[in-house]
Formats: C-alpha cells, sequence, structure tokens
C-alpha cells in the first residue's frame, strides 16, 4: 500500500491588531466626534445669532391675493418675534417655480424662505421640467393655513344638488364646462378627481386667475368650477352662484350649510390650497428649530388666528415633521392623480 502522510491541521493564526492600528482607529473616532461637536456648536451659534438681517419671505404668487394677504400677516408676526424685518417678496410666474427655483438655490442660513404650495411641490414638478427638487430640495418649517375650495354651478344649470350634478354630467357627457386658474392647478385637479370619482365626463376650460373665471362663471358663460371660496361668497350669497358642496373633509368655515364632497358619498376627496413655509435643504437644524418655535407662537396668536380666518383662510397648523410628512404624501397623491388624469401642459 502506498505511504501516506498523516493529516495535520494547522489552525489559522488570530489575527493581530497593531498598535499603531489601534491608535490610529482612535485617533480617526476622536476626529469625529470632534467635527459632530464642532458642527453642533456652529450650528447653535447660528441660531443664536439668528436672524442677523432682514429675511425675505418669498411669495410665488402676484400681490393682492389670498396668498399675499397671508404671507404679509404672518411676516409682521414673525418679524415682531425675531426682532428683524420679514419682508415679502413677491416672484409670481411659471406656476409658482420662478419663486421655488430661487429659494431651491438660496443660501441656506434660514433668510430666504418660501411660501410654500401644492403646486410648486407637487404638481409642477411632476408636469414639466422643473429646476429644482420640490421635495428633496426644500426643508419643510410649518404648515400655516389652507383656503377651501367650492363647487359651484352658474345659477340657471338645473341643478341644486351634487346628485342632481353628477346625473346630469352623465345624462350629458362632455356638454358641461367647467372653469380652472390653470392646467395642473387645484380648481383643475379637483375637477379631474370629481370626474374619476363619478364616472362623469365634463370640458376644461383654463383661465390666468380666478377673477376672470368668476366673471364668466357669473355670466353663465361657464357652468361650474371648483374655485377658491373667498372671491365667490358674495356671488353666492347674492344667488348668482350656487354653492353645492367644498372639496376639503370639513365644512368650511365661512360657509357653514354647504356640505364636503366627503360627506356627499366621495369618500375621501380632499383638494384644497394649503400653504406652508419652507427653507432651503441643508438650513441648519438649530436654525429650523427657532423658525419652527416663532412659527408656533404666531399660529397660536388669536389676533394673528383671526386676521387669517377674516381674509378668507383658515388656520391649519402643522409643525415640521407632520408638515414633511403630510407634502410627501400630498405630492404622491397628486402625482397619481396628473397621471391617471393624462394631464400635459403641451
Amino acid at each position: 500500500m502506498p505511504h501516506e502522510s498523516p493529516k495535520t491541521d494547522h489552525p489559522r493564526a488570530p489575527s493581530q491588531t497593531r498598535p499603531d492600528d489601534r491608535e490610529n482607529t482612535m485617533t480617526r473616532t476622536r476626529l469625529l466626534a470632534a467635527l459632530l461637536t464642532a458642527a453642533t456648536l456652529i450650528g447653535t451659534a447660528q441660531a443664536q445669532d439668528f436672524p442677523r438681517t432682514t429675511i425675505q419671505l418669498i411669495n410665488p404668487y402676484a400681490a393682492g391675493g389670498s396668498a399675499d394677504l397671508l404671507a404679509r400677516t404672518v411676516a409682521m408676526a414673525m418679524a415682531e418675534r425675531l426682532g428683524k424685518e420679514v419682508i415679502v417678496v413677491n416672484k409670481p410666474g411659471a406656476g409658482t417655480t420662478i419663486g421655488a427655483s430661487f429659494v431651491a438655490h438660496a443660501e441656506p442660513d434660514g433668510h430666504t424662505l418660501y411660501l410654500s404650495t401644492a403646486t410648486a411641490h407637487a404638481i409642477m414638478p411632476r408636469l414639466s421640467k422643473t429646476a429644482y427638487d420640490g421635495i428633496a430640495d426644500f426643508a419643510p418649517i410649518a404648515m400655516l393655513a389652507n383656503v377651501p375650495n367650492v363647487l359651484v354651478v352658474r345659477s340657471s344649470l338645473p341643478v341644486k344638488t351634487v346628485p342632481e350634478l353628477i346625473a346630469y354630467a352623465k345624462a350629458h357627457p362632455n356638454a358641461l364646462n367647467f372653469a380652472s386658474v390653470g392646467i395642473g392647478s387645484q380648481p383643475h385637479l379637483a375637477a379631474e378627481l370629481f370626474m374619476q370619482t363619478t364616472g362623469t365626463r365634463m370640458v376644461h376650460v383654463p383661465y390666468t386667475g380666478v377673477a376672470p373665471a368668476t366673471t364668466d362663471l357669473v355670466s353663465g358663460q361657464m357652468d361650474l368650477g371648483f374655485l377658491n371660496a373667498p372671491p365667490l361668497l358674495q356671488h353666492i350669497e347674492s344667488g348668482a352662484l350656487r354653492a353645492l358642496a367644498v372639496t376639503i373633509p370639513k365644512r368650511a368655515d365661512l360657509l357653514p350649510d354647504v356640505p364636503t364632497l366627503d360627506e356627499l358619498g366621495l369618500a375621501g376627496f380632499d383638494i384644497g390650497t394649503w400653504y406652508g413655509l419652507s427653507a432651503p435643504a441643508k438650513t441648519p437644524g438649530p436654525v429650523l428649530d427657532k423658525l419652527r418655535r416663532t412659527l408656533a407662537a404666531v399660529m397660536s396668536d388669536r389676533a394673528v388666528r383671526g386676521k387669517i380666518v377674516s381674509q378668507g383662510s383658515e388656520v391649519f397648523y402643522l409643525d415640521g415633521d407632520a408638515f414633511a410628512a403630510y407634502l410627501k404624501r400630498d405630492a404622491e397623491r397628486m402625482a397619481r392623480l396628473i397621471d391617471t388624469a393624462g394631464i400635459k401642459t403641451r
């Protein structure tokens, strides 16, 4: 028989860490800890010094509208608490994206803020190529207010309730036209959601603003619209327009006798015109915290809340984390609606 050498197991030598390796690891750990401490101290110092100069609050709409009134009310109250001027700068155009892009690329030090809207953060980035990411390029500070949209019809339309409107629209497909304030606007999306939910078909007529849309509704050239409540109130009271429902989950303070679409069987129907406040992404956490504390005080002030309500808005306050979660959900919801409705800007 051939001679077989006995098998011998040679255990692997345990890995050894040289003293200089341990020293390098400890040095790196100490350096990282020092950097984190320095960053914390810098952030804290920035918050203590903040604001160092005037704060710009960028409003992506023209002066005089509900957004402008809200922005100026909040800006004045913030200035009183921060001890520095807070000025509203109107940068309208391109469906709110001019103002949003300006803030997204501003210095992230808390001195440039944005009056946030679903249009800027969720809708326009889905409809067109924007120079910013509606979620990643912003740090949500707080939700402020909501302007209810209301479903109104011309007084001569032979419907007095939402069920009657649905029945009429089904019996006359594409015979009714609805006014909006632009492609992809909340009034447009509210109508699209209504049609999807009820199985109806109507014709979209986009306007450049709520004023001309309301004028044509009152004159009878338009059949209906899902528009901001404040400009419609006088026409609802006069009987020129008939309010059938509001498009948010709870009844509007301005129209307490008008039911919600959710109440009427369109479960979960929620498309209002909300406003919040955001800063550029990478704004230091302590600065954001100071802004959030300031806004919490502002929005809990009875005089400020009363002024906001008198302007036609409803206080809808959410702090930073809650606002960020709402914004993410709303962006996903709007994206699905835009895609399923096949909405395009061209």
